[in-house]
């Protein structure tokens, strides 16, 4: 039997120091970086001894860290967009814990994006090819699955964007910009309607309430049809509505046609920065908005209102929804301390007693004046007798603290590094006893910091330091109430730095000298023998505190994008809507009155004029520009721009432009004759370049409109006066 025992006990033994060594190379792979190498050598091991707990503790230890490890570089290909890669990940950590569902939810989370990413790219094609609808339903169904996904709710927005503007406002097109000459004296404001429709085509429709018989005088020349019907509406308190293309609908300026007529909208603004109640304010006091409606949990501003309005609220949330500046403050503070200890010379007995011992001569005794001293006389002095101090403490200290923090614009960082002193106070109280309390005294380093950053990345910083230490510890009413002398140290003043500019204040100074000696009278005055009968203290300390302080400005303001410094609002009775700007005319050329029934009492009628189309070479407002630089090199390329009004709405037509083809040489277009250039009006912008090659010898050579024949969307002639001939000098 105790062979047996034996046997077993030597079998137990071996195997654990041999499972020993496989645990240590589990642990080296593990460390490898080999995770799986160490989860499938720890799965061995537990497969052979299943009853150890140490083995499966590692084993799970092992398994979950290699798990987290590809979870983690799967999330990083998720970020990145590498789908097929964060699978791959997924898939070994799967092949590492089958049994995990975390891993089966990213795998399925996976495989979600992946169906997401292809509706997406459809979505978008959709959007390209204008199938809103079809591409909003399907960034739908993936916002259903995932709500907050980045990419699909920029698409949502995207989509709304274009719908909108597949079906914009209507507006009135190519007539509106046609340039009419109107003469009118006490007409009737429907004959004066009715001459503009005939002239431009464009349906007039009348509200009720206008008064189509109430007297007008008008007299403009060389005006656009849009800046005539603006004026007559203006000086006679009447708006417009565009209801298509060729259809204006008319109405009285009141407030009640306003309502009426005008188009309100209901806009969201999810602000990211700003206050919600402060926008509010903001927004009702500039734009008069009624309809306001504040969320404050989402942060949340919606406001009904007509177009213009709205879009002015817009305009005034971002320049208010702006993230504040912040600033990383970098502080060094550096107490530098230097001590000097030295203590050298001898300590003699400062007192020599004289005394009589008792008759026993067992205990000393003191005579008193009416007990005579019987026996001899002894003097003593302290033990030991003489004390040479030779020592001497040379000590240097630096305390550093260099605390990073980041704060808000015209927010206080404090820094408070040191302890927190208990003072216990003892009261007494009546018929209760003794009454104990304890209060704390902050001691060390306090920072207060309040910054301001500029535009011009310079920070303004009010800086308060103090630096405080317990000198001595007092005790009052015999140690009941416990007290402290605070030595203290403190500074403060205003900064401002520029970004990444460090400053230093230096100069509180604490120096302290401090001598003493003790020496024999007489003796240890002498020079040479002074150190002999006495000994001399010097101690000096002298401690300073220095801190250096360096703004980093993390953000700053950044004006928003879009937004002008000046933003025109309408008028104080109607917020928003557009300012009242006609285009430039000749002297005289515009004249509005409004006529009264007694100016045809007399018998005398109206006296209408048909408008006129104006000559092409007429003073009108629509004017061709031409330039070109003074001088060229023979040899070189030089740039004619011909520039056109941007208000015209062209169809068809074209603008010939003359030149010395013995001096010039057109590149990139072909002359229809020599010395004669025709540009389409397909190729012809608010601004367009015709190159030409210097081949002459003049001294120089001249370029111009020769013709231009120019019809607009309507169909209609449109008169644009040629401009001046340009001179181009020719050097060698």
């Amino acid at each position: 039997m105790m062979r047996i025992l034996t046997a077993l006990c030597t079998a137990l033994i071996l195997a654990a120091c041999a499972s020993t060594p496989a645990l240590d190379e589990a642990n080296r792979l593990a460390q490898e970086g080999k995770p799986e190498e160490a989860v499938a050598r720890l799965t061995q091991l537990v497969r052979d001894n299943p009853r150890n707990p140490e083995y499966r503790a590692a084993l799970l230890r092992e398994r979950a860290r290699a798990v987290a490890a590809r979870m983690a570089q799967a999330d990083t290909h998720v970020r990145a967009g590498r789908l097929d890669d964060a699978e791959a990940e997924l898939r070994a950590a799967n092949a590492i814990d089958p049994d995990s569902d975390r891993v089966l939810f990213r795998l399925q989370d996976v495989s979600r994006q992946r169906r997401h990413v292809v509706a997406l790219k459809e979505a978008e094609s959709q959007l390209r090819e204008g199938r809103f609808d079809v591409a909003e339903t399907r960034v739908r169904a993936v916002l259903s699955e995932t709500p907050n996904h980045p990419a699909g709710r920029e698409l949502m927005r995207r989509i709304a964007e274009a719908s909108m503007a597949a079906s914009p406002a209507p507006t009135l097109k190519a007539p509106f910009a046609k340039p009419v000459t109107l003469e009118f004296r006490d007409a009737p404001l429907r004959s004066v309607f009715d001459m503009l429709a005939r002239t431009s085509g464009i349906n007039f429709v009348f509200d009720r309430d206008v008064k189509q018989d109430q007297k007008l005088s008008v007299f403009l020349r060389g005006t656009t049809l849009d800046d005539a019907l603006k004026l007559i509406l203006t000086t006679n308190q009447l708006d417009r509505k565009v209801l298509n293309e060729n259809s204006v609908l008319v109405y009285p300026n009141t407030p009640a046609k306003q309502k009426d007529y005008r188009e309100l909208v209901v806009r969201s603004f999810y602000l990211a920065n700003a206050d919600v109640k402060q926008a509010a304010v903001m927004v009702k006091t500039l734009t008069r908005a009624q309809d306001v409606f504040v969320d404050e949990k989402l942060n949340l501003m919606v406001m009904r209102d007509t177009p213009e309005v709205v879009r002015m609220a817009d305009h005034l949330v971002r320049t208010l929804d702006l993230a504040e500046p912040e600033v990383m403050l970098e502080v060094e503070v550096l107490e530098i301390a230097r001590t000097r200890l030295q203590d050298l010379g001898v300590n003699w007995p400062g007192s020599v007693s004289l005394s009589a011992r008792g008759v026993t001569g067992a205990t000393t005794t003191t005579a008193t004046t009416n007990q005579p001293i019987d026996g001899p006389m002894y003097f003593s002095i302290a033990n030991p007798a003489l004390v040479m101090n030779l020592r001497a403490t040379v000590g240097r200290t630096n305390l550093l603290a260099n605390p990073r923090i980041r704060v808000k614009n015209k927010e206080k960082a404090r820094i408070h590094i040191g302890d927190k002193v208990p003072v216990f106070t003892s009261t007494a109280v009546a018929n209760a006893g003794v009454s104990s309390s304890v209060t704390y005294l902050d001691v060390g380093l306090k920072l207060d910091v309040e910054s301001q950053v500029y535009l011009s990345d310079e920070v303004s910083m009010k800086v308060g330091l103090e630096v405080s230490n317990i000198v001595a510890e007092k005790s009052v009413n015999n140690g009941a109430t416990v007290a402290y002398q605070i030595g203290t140290r403190n500074t403060s003043t205003v900064l401002q730095l520029r970004d990444g500019e460090t400053q230093i204040l230096a100069g509180l100074i604490n120096d302290e000298d401090r001598r003493s000696s003790s020496r024999i009278p007489g003796l240890g005055d002498l020079p040479v023998l002074s150190r002999l009968f006495g000994s001399t203290n010097d101690n000096r300390v002298k401690s300073e505190i220095v801190l250096l302080i360096t703004p980093r400005v993390v953000r700053n303001i950044v004006r928003p994008e879009g937004v002008m410094a000046e933003l025109p609002v309408g008028t104080d009775s109607a917020p928003g809507t557009p300012a009242l700007r006609i285009a430039k005319t000749a002297p005289g050329a515009v004249s509005l009155g409004t006529g009264t029934a007694s100016a045809t009492a007399g018998g005398s009628q109206p006296v209408q004029q048909p408008a006129t189309e104006v000559p092409r070479n007429a003073d009108v407002a629509f004017q061709m520009g031409l330039m070109a630089p003074p001088t060229a090199r023979k040899g070189t390329q030089v740039n004619v721009t011909l520039t056109m009004p941007e208000v015209l709405d062209l169809r068809d037509g074209f603008v010939e432009i003359a030149f010395d083809p013995g001096a010039l040489e057109p590149l990139g277009a072909r002359a229809v004759e020599p010395g004669r250039l025709r540009l389409p009006v397909g190729t012809i912008g608010s601004g367009t370049d015709v190159v030409f090659k210097v081949i002459g010898d003049a001294a120089s050579t001249q370029v111009a409109v020769s013709n231009a024949e120019l019809l607009d969307a309507s169909g209609f002639a449109v008169g644009v006066a040629p401009p001046a001939p340009v001179t181009i000098g020719i050097t060698k």
